[in-house]
């Protein structure tokens, strides 16, 4: 005979949840694994772990209004006979037409323009709505090599060789048939309507060696031009910049788990990589034991939303941040004004992941023209230059405070920790201490 205690209630366990059960069902149910776009959605030590140091009487803060703190960066200074100069260390990560529609590109590009920073192209090649409104490009050289040109090559500002992603370290992409439109299928040389997987790998290469004969080939097709960027996904970071820097980069760029996708199974979304707070301290210690460090450049994204990240990130040792999801956010992804349609999808805004299916009613990650027509490019470009301006304003007023009159300057003995994880990962003091995990003694 059983026995309910009435005045405990029903406990769910913490192993088998709601979200748990319910994948189990669809697991069994169709036989297929879950495809989302977006990042990872656990919850995983970041930089709202971290805080820093104010002035006080040991350090003397900046005067906003009439002293300078400089926000510029200059990328490609190693081998580019052109390297970069952006006015803010915050770039436009790279993410393709295809994924995203034209309007939503070229609403990247003005906006980054205004912002006097670069856009980025993605996988699937340059469209002219970006090369024409982004003052500084960068083109994506995938494994897919979808699209990719020498003439297109010649035409970017600099070229990003991407081997991994935060999101799928190791795993291609996907863009489902409903996304390939005739555009989409002329410019990748693909049959319209049919589901395509990207390449995991480059396909004429397999290792650092092969690598850096891959750079030097490009170098000539752009006449040593442009920067080279090698972009690699949050896995193994130290080992995997050093290589990049013996192959011979300008720039690396790293990309932690938060870092989101157009589409790709759910288990390595959430399974595969590091929190990009993991990944700063290995891949920088790499450049300062090689005598690298600022002069190979360290872009780092996955999971930026706030000029708070952006600061913590350069005092940490990067040397620009790059923006995904929160620039779509910033176009009007996810906007509660689309709420009954996302309702509608079975979702919600804020909770909207299904990119790959192409039904986004703000018309940023579609290629349906009526939907594509909601998207208006010169205002969503004005609200990303808003966004970008106030992300530099709030990095500037925290270095003035931490007495700097650059954003470079920033250094990790101005933040603290305010978890044993973060100050593990970050290797700066737990708060109220001078230790972290891994230092030693107290």
């Amino acid at each position: 005979m059983s026995y309910h205690n009435p005045f405990t209630p029903p406990r769910k366990s913490a192993t088998f949840d709601d979200h748990t059960l319910a994948e189990i069902r669809r697991a069994a149910a169709t036989g297929i694994y879950d495809i989302r776009g977006a990042g990872t959605k656990r919850k995983v030590p970041h930089f709202d772990d971290l805080l820093f140091l104010g002035a006080s009487i040991s350090r003397y803060p900046l005067e906003g209004y009439r002293e300078k703190c400089d926000t510029s960066v200059t990328l490609g200074t190693r081998f580019a006979k052109k390297p970069i100069t952006l006015k803010t260390p915050i770039t436009i990560a790279g993410m393709s037409f295809g994924a995203l529609s034209g309007n939503a590109k070229e609403a990247l590009g003005r906006g980054a323009t205004l912002a006097g920073t670069s856009t980025t192209t993605g996988d699937g090649g340059m469209t002219d709505e970006e090369r024409g409104h982004s003052q500084t490009l960068v083109y994506q050289y995938l494994p897919s090599r979808y699209g990719m040109n020498p003439k297109d090559l010649r035409r970017a500002d600099a070229i990003e060789i991407v081997v991994g992603q935060g999101a799928k370290p190791g795993g291609g992409g996907m863009l489902l048939g409903q996304k390939i439109s005739d555009r989409v299928a002329n410019m990748r040389n693909l049959p319209k309507g049919i589901d395509q997987r990207s390449a995991c790998r480059h396909p004429d290469w397999t290792g650092p060696d092969d690598l850096e004969i891959k750079i030097l080939e490009l170098r000539e097709i752009t006449d040593w031009q442009k920067p080279i960027y090698i972009k690699v996904g949050g896995a193994r970071p130290y080992y995997d910049t050093a290589l990049a820097v013996k192959a011979g980069a300008d720039v690396v760029v790293l990309d932690g788990m938060q870092g989101g996708t157009a589409a790709t199974q759910d288990v390595f979304i959430e399974n595969v990589g590091m929190p990009t707070l993991a990944c700063i301290r290995p891949a920088v210690q790499a450049l300062q034991d090689l005598g690298m460090h600022r002069k190979v450049q360290l872009i780092v994204s996955g999971g930026i939303r706030s000029g708070a990240d952006v600061a913590k990130a350069l005092a940490l040792g990067a040397d620009a941040v790059a923006i995904g999801t929160a620039a779509l956010v910033a176009l009007g992804d996810n906007d509660p004004r689309w709420e009954e349609e996302y309702q509608k999808l079975g979702t919600t805004a804020g909770a909207y992941d299904d990119w790959h299916e192409g039904k986004d009613p703000a018309g940023i990650t579609t290629q349906d023209p009526e939907l594509a027509a909601r998207l208006d490019p010169v205002a969503a470009g004005r609200r990303l230059a808003n966004y970008l301006k106030v992300m530099t304003l709030e990095a500037q007023t925290i270095a003035r405070a931490c007495g700097k009159n650059h954003l470079h300057n920033l250094e990790p003995e101005d933040l603290v920790a305010l978890t044993m994880e973060a100050a593990a990962m970050a290797q700066v003091p737990l708060a109220g201490t001078n230790w972290f995990p891994g230092k030693g003694s107290f």
